[in-house]
């Protein structure tokens, strides 16, 4: 009878001391931060890369229906320069690399729709030139929505690690500053905008490339390396999401709330 009757007092018990860990558990997650880094987009799945549109849209939807902030990436950004969590509650940023057509055609509509703003990371020297690229003027359009913020993905977009292979350190050095300086400024004459935000080429980075992209001016840099953005990452290695068309249902939740591994 004594073991029925503490069998109740003791299940508050223990619910009463695991309450701080699960909220503490809440908290962390309520304070980190999604980034999630799409390519290009279509009807079908031409490559790894592309998100089927009506994919996409579900994303959107889910994020809308759910009630998470999708926050601006120079935002985020702010508040981790300032000692401050990325953000108040969970949050999902949406960036996009390359600079690819159906950014214009098949996200801008959508982001339009929902009113959800994008970071796009550009390598200029396609931009108005590669058939498969954007052009300045649809740029400039998506830049003046107000939803749009441009940043920079190097010049021409190179593997790093191939080049370093390839030439002298000091032919090396030289290749990475033309590659970030010069799209930096190529971006801002051309877009009147503040370029200094930088996503890593195929998410290759190191101390030595961080250094370098510091000294050219730029806050904070994107790899694709997988989790969530927390209070205290290194600002020049900032993960994301690699999004692909398979990131549906609960596999596309895990990434929103941070936890998808």
């Amino acid at each position: 009878m004594f073991i029925k009757r503490c069998i109740p007092v003791l299940a508050v018990i223990a619910a009463t001391l695991l309450l701080p860990v699960a909220r503490a558990a809440d908290t962390e997650e309520g304070r980190t931060v999604s980034i999630l880094a799409y390519h290009r987009f279509g009807p079908t799945v031409a490559d790894s890369m592309t998100v089927r549109t009506a994919v996409f849209e579900q994303h959107l939807a889910w994020l809308a229906a759910n009630g998470y902030a999708i926050a601006p990436l120079q935002a985020v950004v702010s508040r981790l320069l300032a000692g401050e969590p990325p953000a108040d509650a969970h949050s999902v940023v949406i960036t996009v690399d390359d600079g690819h057509r159906t950014v214009y055609s098949e996200l801008f509509p959508l982001i339009r729709k929902y009113r959800f703003p994008v970071t796009l990371f550009i390598y200029p020297s396609a931009i108005s030139n590669a058939s498969y690229a954007l052009t300045w003027d649809q740029l400039r359009e998506m830049k003046e929505s107000g939803l749009v913020d441009i940043q920079s993905h190097t010049l021409w977009h190179p593997n790093f690690h191939h080049e370093k292979r390839r030439l002298s350190a000091a032919d090396y050095q030289a290749f990475v500053s033309k590659q970030l300086k010069q799209s930096k400024n190529i971006l801002e004459s051309r877009l009147g905008a503040r370029i200094d935000m930088l996503a890593w080429p195929f998410g290759i980075y190191d101390q030595d490339l961080e250094k370098s992209a510091r000294d050219a001016g730029y806050i904070a840099a994107f790899s694709i390396d997988r989790g969530p953005l927390r209070h205290g990452t290194d600002p020049l290695s900032l993960p994301r999401y690699l999004m692909e068309d398979a990131a549906q249902g609960a596999r596309f939740e895990a990434i929103a709330r941070g936890v998808a591994r």
